[in-house]
């Protein structure tokens, strides 16, 4: 099917151990006319569950929207526990333009996305990255900080009022929208339980404590696993790549007598994130993404 234009979405929703939600959740988006998922994924350590959309503005919206009345429905995040950080049980939904869409209008769909989640369920939302209504509104982990448990008293003050709505959802929180540029899900887990050095590490790798650039990152303990995961999001992987990220984790780990076991893309990624490693890695010259079997096939 050829779309006019072009929108992915990317949910997150607060819930990654009930199979039983997470279907009653994706079911939304199977089947409908104009718009395809083309990914899902859980964790259960995170607690959580991203899913990855494409289609038209409108499909999408409607979609969306359902999807979030049975989240709401379904998920209570006084009750819920995670080692990701939440504030919504739907908890973002960026938006970005692929194809014959502008920043702008993509802007004005979260807008009216935000509006009508709010009228139909009464929950509030933050405007975030491009579609943020202030500076100090943009970035995603200044608007989190606090999480479910402290946002009621966090939205008193002006400077994080919601942009919809007045008071949380009692159950359901706040949920950030907005438009922004495509980002990688990359997380990397360390042969160590401790919480502790994988959120030096964090500190370490990431832009706002002089890291990287295009790099946001958290560290988590994955207790289930016996080890612990730096969580990043890479903002701009064609400034900041992956192999990148990956090997300053390993510089920082060694200080602390820890190596990494292994890593994992959550959703999505670009051709070109993965090709910009193959040739660090591999020391590939002169390769190009023409040269890549499926994309030729794919012409």
């Amino acid at each position: 099917m050829v779309y006019k234009q072009l929108v992915e979405c990317v949910p997150n929703f607060s819930e990654g151990r009930d199979q039983e939600v997470i279907e009653a959740i994706v079911d939304v988006f199977r089947g409908k006319k104009g718009l395809k998922m083309l990914d899902y994924s859980n964790d259960e350590d995170h607690n959580r569950m991203v899913v990855s959309l494409v289609g038209e503005p409108g499909a999408i919206k409607e979609a969306v929207i359902a999807a979030v009345g049975i989240a709401l429905e379904k998920i209570d995040l006084r009750q819920h526990q995670g080692q990701h950080p939440r504030m919504g049980a739907v908890d973002v939904i960026p938006l970005i333009p692929i194809r014959n869409i502008t920043v702008e209008e993509t802007v004005a769909l979260s807008r009216d996305l935000a509006q009508e989640i709010y009228e139909n369920y009464g929950m509030p939302s933050f405007l975030y990255e491009k579609s943020a209504t202030a500076p100090h509104r943009e970035d995603l982990g200044r608007l989190r900080k606090g999480q479910f448990e402290g946002m009621a008293e966090k939205i008193k003050d002006e400077a994080f009022r919601p942009d919809y709505g007045t008071e949380l959802h009692p159950t359901g929180g706040i949920v950030a929208i907005g438009c922004r540029m495509p980002l990688i899900a990359f997380n990397v887990n360390l042969d160590t339980p401790s919480f502790e050095v994988a959120n030096k590490i964090a500190h370490n790798v990431r832009n706002l404590s002089g890291g990287l650039r295009f790099v946001k990152a958290i560290g988590i303990a994955l207790r289930d696993r016996g080890i612990s995961q730096v969580s990043m999001n890479l903002t701009d992987y064609t400034k900041t790549p992956l192999y990148r990220a990956l090997e300053l984790i390993r510089v920082e780990a060694r200080r602390y007598g820890v190596t990494v076991v292994g890593s994992e893309i959550v959703g999505l990624v670009p051709m070109d994130a993965l090709i910009h490693s193959a040739e660090y890695y591999m020391g590939l010259e002169d390769f190009c993404v023409d040269q890549v079997l499926e994309k030729r096939l794919m012409e």
